[in-house]
């Protein structure tokens, strides 16, 4: 679930695509939008560059493109207003992410083999959204764009990315519309408060983009995890109904643990493991250098996982079963010096159930 699916990997050359476009900063749309733009300062969205995201940065120390000339080959995506290709703190197109302005602008998606392209709408103050009859102002003027309900607008980034051996190191294997659940319905949710201060509308699409970074107990209600106690031992399954791999990143790890309270004791059973491992010669890899799947036993795209255990259970017995995740596989966290990042250490809770055992 994409938290952003995020293309944290991606490494296109920047050419400046949008060199000769400026876009409105941030603040500019807390105007009108204050509760979307606070949830947006706390979203991946806000905060992908490799000043604010460390899980970014640490690839990006290692990749060959920064330590040969130190140029910023991930821009088309994690800061697609940049105005240089050597990152600068001190530049705000550098620390602004993507930007409200950026994603509101983006008119349609050019497919391509190694990376979709956002065609962006060259009128610097005129912003597409899903609103049938906006407010009209000086900043918008087209009213809706059918990309934006379907999530084809997340296309431009979150579709595939291929690396120079034409793999895809990040992608969703899905595409935007056909299914009920697209990335707006289940990143996008309408929540409570108006869209803006010139509107008395009661909800409004969230724009914190809950994700593996945030707001994971928005995405729990798309995982179904049921229990069945049976002759011999028990199992659990797991339903993934998101129309892609339940984790996209291939740094990511996921776990099933799984206790058995019994009276006053609480046995932890060995964790259940889903990954996958990108990599060439059956062995993992760096993206830039990745030709294959070595490894995947992630959950994919509405499929049930069923794993089965040996204990026996007795009446009366609680299962305590968890479903969660680390943002960087634990074995990887020295190789990118981020085992002192508490936050990307934690094991984070997507979802937990409790069964009560009545043989």
């Amino acid at each position: 679930m994409k938290t952003k699916l995020f293309t944290l990997l991606c490494f296109l050359p920047l050419s400046f695509l949008n060199a000769n476009l400026s876009f409105e900063a941030d603040i500019e749309c807390k105007k009108c939008h204050p509760t979307i733009y606070k949830e947006h300062q706390g979203a991946m969205h806000n905060n992908s560059t490799i000043f604010k995201d460390p899980i970014h940065k640490a690839v990006w120390d290692k990749h060959p493109a920064n330590l040969k000339k130190g140029k910023y080959k991930c821009a088309k995506c994690h800061t697609p207003t940049a105005t240089q290709d050597v990152p600068d703190i001190s530049n705000p197109t550098h620390t602004e992410g993507i930007s409200c302005a950026y994603c509101h602008r983006i008119q349609s998606i050019k497919p391509s083999l190694m990376a979709n392209k956002n065609i962006i709408n060259k009128e610097e103050k005129d912003y597409f959204g899903t609103m049938q009859s906006p407010v009209r102002n000086r900043f918008h003027h087209n009213g809706t764009n059918d990309n934006f309900k379907t999530g084809q607008v997340c296309m431009g980034c979150h579709s595939h990315k291929k690396n120079k051996q034409k793999f895809d190191v990040c992608e969703t294997g899905m595409g935007a519309e056909g299914d009920a659940k697209n990335c707006i319905t289940c990143h996008m949710p309408k929540v409570a408060g108006s869209v803006s201060t010139k509107n008395d509308g009661e909800t409004h699409s969230y724009h914190g983009f809950p994700g593996a970074n945030a707001g994971q107990e928005m995405l729990a209600k798309y995982i179904d995890i049921h229990f069945r106690n049976k002759s011999e031992g028990f199992e659990i399954s797991i339903y993934n109904q998101s129309p892609h791999l339940m984790l996209l990143h291939p740094l990511r790890l996921a776990q099933l643990r799984v206790s058995i309270v019994r009276d006053s004791q609480i046995i932890d059973l060995k964790a259940k493991v889903f990954v996958k491992v990108i990599g060439t010669k059956a062995k993992a890899s760096p993206p830039w250098t990745a030709t294959q799947v070595v490894k995947n036993t992630m959950i994919k795209a509405k499929e049930t996982r069923f794993v089965t255990y040996e204990d026996e259970l007795k009446a009366g017995d609680t299962l305590k079963v968890t479903l969660g995740y680390f943002l960087v596989k634990p074995k990887m966290l020295v190789k990118f010096a981020l085992e002192n990042n508490e936050k990307v250490k934690k094991f984070h809770i997507l979802k937990e159930v409790l069964f009560e055992v009545k043989q």
